[in-house]
């Protein structure tokens, strides 16, 4: 192994390289992703439920004991019970907007990795046929016949960079689509709670003043 990745050239260091940073950014997304991820619907339901009883002040806590972005946003709208449903809806997507920013970190280096991987594999196949062409070169220049064992270690070199490059992009680009859709989800379910708490609120709101 040791002597193939020697024979792929210097770009296939920067292709291994990022082949880890893209194996670490997955890993630390799905972890955080998974700790994200909650009933949604059950949870919707139980502050549903709580805040019938006009119970804020547990409505509250249940979010505090619940992980997860959906917890926040609800409890940013709960804070607001006693205002309008625009002031409600402003806490809600203002608390949106820190959340989600936070489930999309790292995706963007996923998404780089993606696209640069078959560039520096396609670089590292420009720089092998060059060596080859040069031997060629030194070879014609000497009158010295070329055989097939003197244009090895360009056509090596252009051969394993392709390959490492494609190597890394499929599978990166892969678990970026994985995981973008996953925060899709959670944006979805985030959305969904999040009309529903507004309009839960701003009907109870309603009620009172007739």
């Amino acid at each position: 192994m040791w002597d193939m990745i020697q024979k792929g050239g210097p770009m296939l260091y920067l292709i291994i390289l990022s082949s880890i940073i893209a194996f670490g950014v997955v890993l630390e997304r799905m972890y955080n992703l998974n700790k994200a991820k909650i009933d949604a619907d059950k949870f919707m339901d139980n502050i549903i439920a709580v805040l019938k009883r006009n119970k804020i002040i547990e409505a509250i806590e249940m979010c505090n004991a619940t992980p997860g972005p959906i917890s926040h946003i609800i409890k940013a709208g709960i804070l607001k019970h006693d205002r309008s449903k625009p002031e409600i809806k402003e806490a809600v997507d203002e608390a949106a907007q820190l959340e989600i920013p936070r489930l999309e970190r790292h995706l963007p280096v996923l998404a780089t990795i993606a696209h640069i991987a078959p560039l520096l594999g396609l670089v590292g196949t420009v720089t092998g046929m060059i060596k080859s062409f040069q031997v060629i070169q030194q070879k014609a220049a000497a009158m010295i016949p070329v055989n097939p064992g003197d244009l090895a270690g360009g056509i090596w070199e252009a051969l394993l960079a392709t390959l490492a490059g494609l190597a890394v992009a499929i599978p990166t680009y892969v678990a970026y689509n994985y995981l973008v859709s996953q925060v899709d989800n959670l944006v979805y379910d985030m959305e969904r709670g999040a009309t529903d708490l507004v309009n839960l609120l701003s009907s109870r709101r309603d009620t009172y003043e007739v």
